[in-house]
């Protein structure tokens, strides 16, 4: 029987099951500081366009970097957008409900170079790989 050689017991169906597969919570994969601070916002400000600040009631701040992405994006270009998160913001990121990216820095320090690492990344025909905008009165995706 192919089912014994991989383990299985027909005596004692239940033993060793893996009873959840699929993705796990998506509140597990939250940034340190979201996950402290959920559910007890005050406000949020746009510094300047595409780049917010969120101030908690326990005085802590993150910055959100947002750029545009697209609705088809390339493994190379996912892996790109992976490793600016990793470099700049703990491998953290999220994607909006529009397709495009927000990077989050819990210090205002941070912001300036990932801003700068954003904006030296461009497409060989010039264009911006991550345009920054898309908050308050500017283009969205």
């Amino acid at each position: 029987m192919a089912f014994i050689s991989s383990g299985y017991n027909p005596d004692k169906p239940m033993e060793n099951r893996i009873s959840d597969i699929g993705p796990q919570k998506y509140d597990l994969f939250y940034p340190p500081v979201i996950a402290k601070n959920k559910g007890k916002w005050l406000y949020h400000e746009i510094i300047k366009p595409g780049v917010l600040v969120h101030v908690a009631e326990s005085g802590d701040e993150v910055y959100t970097v947002r750029v545009g992405g697209a609705r088809l994006m390339s493994v190379t270009h996912i892996r790109e957008i992976c490793e600016n998160a990793d470099k700049h913001c703990g491998g953290h990121l999220r994607f909006t409900t529009r397709n495009n990216i927000e990077f989050m820095v819990d210090d205002k320090s941070r912001v300036d170079p990932l801003i700068k690492d954003l904006e030296s990344r461009k497409f060989t025909g010039g264009s911006f790989q991550f345009p920054i905008g898309g908050t308050g009165a500017g283009v969205t995706n």
